[in-house]
């Protein structure tokens, strides 16, 4: 019998005793859980964390890790005591906004698969008597959310592991890890070496020390967040037995920052409604003794902070008026620059692993899906919006993650809307075009740190112009946000005459060395050993056929080629995929690059008017790259369109960007170029059908699904996930990325909505955009195969029902004669 790896994970909380349970029941058996602090009360964020548990949350992943911390920790108790309490979780809205809000969360639930309805202020009086009915206005109500006594999980859960072989050992202080060849080989502790082939750090707000011990950077910020108890509340007396604690539903009452909980005949108050407070982990008492009340992640309460909350929450509920604070503390948590966990394996040190700024009510997904990675190789959940590696290296600067964090303890609770761009910091990053978008009057929208034009607004004078087909429909003022109809004009331009769009924040890989070529053939579902000049639309896909990222890969020469990718985890996958031989070089050439997207019927004519190469149809084939020179500027060219129009993708150096933006816009100027952004980019794309990674397809799906098979080249032999498709093709999936269009021809959806069928929540959408060319909006959803063209399905939108149709795909150019004119 082969025995599982020696493994060591740093911190027993929450986190680290849930991934102790899920290798151990995945029959890992050499697993040693170390703290700093003592057992089973470490004095880490577990040790004071209130434990309300809300699943629903925009992101699918997350709800799904929360569903799963539900159903483990309701199957778990501590000598028959309770370690989940299902009193379910009551969201209350005061505002109209806050109200449309929780129609809109109901519609996430619905596509998520959590139970939950819409409940009136009568309702919410009856769910929880204590709130000051003539305040709300309704509510959401979800009767699976409710309570985690996480101290106790911990026991229990520590308990199962070390029936399986597991090993805890308290008070021993990490020091530091040991590696040899680049791999870890043990962890030092103030006890002693722990050998170890994996480590994975679960170490909460540690996690930063932890991480740098490795010289890895982990993006998390220790925040303190107030909680307090009342005394002695007079409606509560006798509701609650000493070992139930709690039978009123958890609940939020989120135009404060406020949430409440029943500690027997006591309410417990948390609040957000109060200045960030960062912690400098040098300032905190060691973790040698710990008690209920006093433990390092316990920092003294600051009165001052809590006290206009605790003025709201005497008006929220009235019994309050007469009450006092009984205690209080500031409790540290773990808070990062988008406010998703951080999971992943270093990329330097193999063998070292996090899973950090982990909240208890995703706990056990978490620890699942990192148990996924480590046995099987792939996670079931869908994880790149929790990798560590999503981030961008200028993301990673501390002072960015103080500021983005910070803000997002700010806005926590607060309406965000899907397009929300974060307000500080910005300029981080801009394109050589970015003084001449400015004088445009770009409209900016931020991510990865680049400044995006969304739309500009020197063309608003083109609205009026508009043939009547074309001018968009007025939009309710949620799908009005961060929008505008010059994306209309500008959609209508790129149609019938000509527009540059500024590429450049998409990543550029460059790919090179003797074995670039195996490599990429390895990892792509495409053939890659093509003629210097191919470009090639593939997937990369995980080992279970799941869609790891759609590229595009240019063969510049025999032994380099450049891959355009979806992001920073491209780059992490093919950086770990390299052979060590040093026959394959990986670079990131993003920042060092630009590329203009200049695309209309008059493309063709604007090039040659400035370029000697040759750009015909003859000479220049859609889907080929050559090297050329635009007025003098050398620039790889390559004949794509992501607009469904004729034209190229335009790259050069960053330091040539700005002129040859020039001189392409006086080139144009006789067609009345303009400068497109983001909004009528979208609008086309979808239009053409073009998926975006991410959004439309994840791991999750296998290519068929998502309509992507002609990608699949099933017959060059082996690369990553081909055994798992072999015997897929599009008849054999059981559900699909569907094409929708709105029947009224004017009701926007934004996305993750769900879609009913005959009734029935099916689906969800994940793109959604006005189609500007066919006059109605346009929305993409995974909804079960075998509907046919016509079908009428309906979209839950804030709480109203949308009836849109199955349409077949493209609904522009099925053809494709535009784009190869």
């Amino acid at each position: 019998m082969v025995s599982s790896p020696r493994v060591v994970i740093i911190g027993a909380g929450i986190v680290g005793a849930n991934l102790a349970d899920e290798l151990t029941a995945r029959g890992w058996d050499r697993i040693t859980v170390v703290d700093q602090g003592p057992l089973p009360l470490t004095g880490g964020s577990t040790s004071h964390a209130p434990g309300l548990v809300f699943q629903t949350n925009a992101s699918k992943t997350m709800t799904q890790f929360a569903k799963y911390t539900v159903e483990k920790f309701l199957t778990l108790d501590v000598d028959g005591e309770w370690c989940f309490n299902q009193v379910g979780g009551l969201e209350v809205a005061t505002t109209p906004e806050r109200l449309a809000d929780l129609k809109r969360k109901h519609g996430w639930a619905t596509s998520w698969g959590i139970d939950g309805r819409i409940v009136t202020a009568e309702e919410c009086a009856e769910l929880h008597p204590l709130i000051n009915k003539d305040r709300v206005l309704g509510g959401l109500f979800v009767e699976t959310d409710g309570l985690a006594k996480a101290s106790r999980v911990v026991v229990a859960l520590a308990r199962r592991a070390e029936s399986r072989g597991a090993v805890f050992q308290g008070s021993t202080k990490v020091t530091g890890i040991e590696q040899a060849d680049g791999r870890v080989t043990g962890v030092e502790t103030d006890q002693g070496v722990i050998p170890a082939d994996i480590v994975v750090s679960c170490a909460g707000f540690w996690g930063v020390e932890i991480g740098a011990m490795v010289g890895m950077d982990v993006p998390l910020l220790p925040l303190a967040h107030q909680y307090a108890k009342t005394g002695q509340i007079p409606e509560l007396v006798g509701r609650n037995s000493e070992v139930q604690e709690a039978s009123l539903p958890i609940l939020r009452h989120q135009d404060h920052d406020l949430y409440y909980r029943e500690h027997g005949d006591r309410l417990g108050i948390g609040t957000y409604r109060h200045r960030p407070m960062p912690v400098d982990l040098r300032d905190l008492d060691g973790a040698d003794d710990t008690s209920e009340n006093d433990m390092p992640s316990m920092l003294p309460f600051t009165d001052e902070d809590f006290a206009p909350s605790w003025e709201e929450s005497q008006s929220f509920i009235p019994t309050l008026e007469n009450a006092k604070l009984d205690e209080g503390f500031n409790g540290i948590f773990s808070f990062t620059p988008d406010g998703g966990p951080l999971i992943g394996q270093s990329s330097e040190v193999a063998g070292f692993w996090i899973a950090e700024a982990v909240w208890v009510t995703h706990s056990a997904g978490v620890a699942r899906a990192v148990a996924e990675l480590l046995v099987d190789g792939r996670s079931q959940s869908e994880l790149h919006g929790c990798d560590v590696h999503r981030f961008e290296e200028i993301q990673l600067a501390p002072s960015y993650v103080s500021e983005t964090s910070q803000q997002n303890f700010v806005e926590i609770y607060d309406v965000m809307h899907p397009l929300q761009p974060r307000t500080n910091p910005r300029n981080l990053r801009v394109s050589p075009f970015h003084v001449r978008q400015v004088e445009q009057g770009a409209f900016f929208l931020e991510s990865g740190g680049w400044e995006r034009p969304h739309w500009y607004e020197a063309n608003a004078k083109l609205v009026d112009e508009l043939p009547a087909q074309w001018q968009p429909p007025a939009r309710d003022d949620w799908s009005a946000l961060f929008y505008s109809p010059i994306s209309a004009a500008e959609a209508y331009k790129t149609r019938t005459s000509l527009a540059m769009y500024d590429m450049t924040p998409l990543k550029r890989l460059e790919v090179s060395g003797a074995g670039a070529l195996a490599l990429l053939e390895r990892l792509t579902t495409g053939k890659m050993d093509k003629s210097v000049g191919a470009v090639t639309y593939a997937l990369m896909l995980d080992e279970s056929g799941g869609v790891r990222s759609d590229v595009t890969v240019t063969r510049l020469s025999p032994t380099v080629f450049q891959v355009g990718a979806n992001g920073n985890l491209d780059l992490d996958y093919l950086q770990r995929e390299a052979p060590q031989d040093g026959s394959v070089q990986i670079r990131d050439i993003t920042g060092a690059t630009c590329c203009i997207g200049l695309w209309g019927p008059h493309a063709r004519e604007v090039v040659e008017a400035l370029s000697k190469d040759d750009f015909s149809n003859e000479g220049f084939k859609y889907f080929r790259s050559k090297n050329v020179r635009i007025g003098g500027v050398p620039v790889t060219a390559m004949r794509l369109s992501y607009v469904g129009e004729l034209g190229w993708e335009l790259y050069t150096s960053a330091d040539n960007g700005l002129r040859l933006w020039d001189l392409l816009w006086a080139a144009g100027s006789r067609f009345d170029v303009i400068a497109g952004g983001r909004g009528a980019f979208n609008s086309l794309r979808l239009e053409k059908g073009y998926r975006s990674w991410g959004t439309d397809m994840t791991t999750e799906h296998n290519p068929y699904e998502a309509g992507l098979g002609f990608s699949v080249r099933k017959q060059k032999g082996d690369f990553v996930g081909s055994a798992a498709v072999a015997d897929i093709d599009d008849s054999t999936v059981g559900r699909r990325l569907t094409c929708l269009t709105v029947d009224d021809g004017k009701s926007m959806v934004l996305g993750h909505e769900p879609v009913y069928v005959d009734g029935v929540a099916s689906g969800y959408v994940t793109s959604a955009a006005f189609g500007h060319t066919i006059g109605k909006p346009i929305a993409y959803a995974w909804l079960p195969a075998g509907l046919s063209v016509g079908t009428q399905v309906e979209i839950e939108y804030f709480g109203d029902k949308i009836v849109a149709s199955v349409t077949a795909e493209p609904l522009v150019d099925p053809e494709a004669k535009r784009i190869r004119a």
